[in-house]
């Protein structure tokens, strides 16, 4: 879908949709625990989407507990036929008798349930689209060549198989939390005790926060014995539970950026004290209030790195560092990359490193022709960056909010934001 974007004034209130985060993490907890968990303002992302189908496949009587959810709505009926028909040719395809989870372009969904999977089924076969499958997963298969687990990647299927056996768990904490979450959910599973060992400091400590804060809602214990360090009694058993979602500190940053341009937009329902480490949107916002030159430190929380740049791209006669942010080349897109080429398309001033960007901040940007590179963070910064633009902005792939946010474009036009469809215009 392409959006021409005119530039005008946001202003109201606005809360941002369930934290995709929280959501995936209670999602997994409640389908483990079996049925009678409640989750109240469950997001209904495809990320989201993702994560329910896949633990429906593993589970087997997974739509057991899915009307106990008072939100997501099931998936429209076309989506549906259509995910069956490209399960179907998968299936065709790779034949074998471990199930088929098709995880979208989730890598929350592929990470966390390679363990799960192996814990309950004894493996899976994980199919995913977009860049997902270029994503590193060399943590689980360095852990599957010490513990004899089977796994061989084609193109965009992964198939794993064998037995997660409890016991003393290495892997670096510097590449993701997520290898780390999903062995925070299989691990419980097993009959004995085990611990996992991080070879190298942990970045997105928040996150893997969450996931403890979510294993104790449904009654697992799991804890940090040292900073490198985490031990995880085996034999335990998921209990239902009664659960709400926070709002999404991450797409609060959005609107956060959006004031920052000289909107005037009320962010409601955000949690300050929350296990989110993208709470962080409200404390690097203030910072780039300031004048003077700007370091933001993005190691725990790198996906606001698309708001903070386009808040940095208007502080005029300033400079903003982001910096380790390399996790970035891996996301839906090469996210420095495209930051720094949709932005400067703009007018903005972006310099790329290795793992950084600098910004020199400048009075104002122009209009013109942009593309999300199907990344519903890039798309979201391009519509923040459009109210200050001097003429319209045209944007290609705007259909991919839908990934994390698909109410954005709806709250966007609510607060004053101008969308027409380019055939439109």
């Amino acid at each position: 879908m392409t959006l021409t974007l005119t530039p005008h004034k946001l202003s109201g209130s606005v809360t941002p949709p369930p934290s995709k985060s929280q959501s995936h993490r209670y999602l997994i907890a409640a389908a483990l625990a079996g049925a009678g968990s409640v989750i109240h303002n469950l997001a209904d992302s495809q990320d989201i989407q993702a994560t329910r189908h896949c633990m429906s496949a593993l589970l087997d009587a997974g739509k057991a507990w899915w009307p106990l959810f008072e939100v997501p709505k099931d998936m429209p009926p076309e989506e549906l036929k259509a995910c069956q028909a490209r399960q179907e040719r998968a299936l065709q395809a790779t034949g074998g008798d471990l199930p088929l989870l098709f995880c979208g372009e989730s890598g929350s969904t592929l990470r966390f349930l390679i363990p799960v999977a192996l814990a309950l089924r004894g493996g899976a076969r994980f199919w995913g689209e977009g860049r997902l499958m270029e994503r590193p997963q060399k943590p689980y298969f360095d852990l599957f060549e010490e513990k004899g687990v089977y796994y061989r990647q084609r193109e965009n299927i992964l198939g794993v198989r064998g037995v997660l056996a409890p016991g003393e768990y290495r892997l670096p904490g510097d590449v993701s939390s997520q290898f780390i979450t999903g062995l925070l959910y299989a691990l419980p599973l097993l009959e004995d005790d085990s611990k996992i060992m991080l070879t190298t400091d942990l970045e997105s400590r928040n996150y893997v926060d969450m996931t403890l804060e979510a294993l104790a809602a449904f009654g697992v214990k799991a804890d940090w014995l040292e900073d490198r360090a985490l031990v995880v009694p085996g034999g335990q058993t998921y209990r239902p539970a009664e659960v709400a979602i926070e709002a999404d500190w991450s797409q609060a940053g959005f609107w956060y950026a959006a004031n920052g341009l000289g909107n005037e937009v009320d962010i409601k329902n955000m949690n300050p004290r929350s296990t989110q480490g993208d709470r962080r949107a409200a404390a690097y916002y203030e910072k780039l209030c300031q004048s003077g030159t700007v370091d933001l430190d993005v190691s725990q929380c790198p996906d606001l790195v698309p708001e903070l740049a386009v808040h940095a791209a208007l502080r005029a006669g300033q400079t903003t560092h982001i910096v380790n942010a390399a996790r970035l080349r891996m996301k839906e897109s090469d996210r420095l990359a495209a930051v720094r080429e949709e932005l400067c398309k703009l007018g903005a001033r972006v310099t790329e490193g290795p793992d950084s960007l600098t910004i020199q901040g400048v009075d104002a940007l122009t209009g013109g022709r942009v593309d999300s590179h199907n990344d519903h963070r890039i798309a979201m910064m391009l519509a923040v960056a459009a109210t200050r633009c001097s003429g319209p902005v045209t944007l290609t792939g705007a259909e991919s909010v839908r990934k994390s946010y698909p109410n954005f474009w709806e709250d966007y036009t609510a607060l004053g934001g101008r969308t027409a469809r380019e055939e439109d215009v």
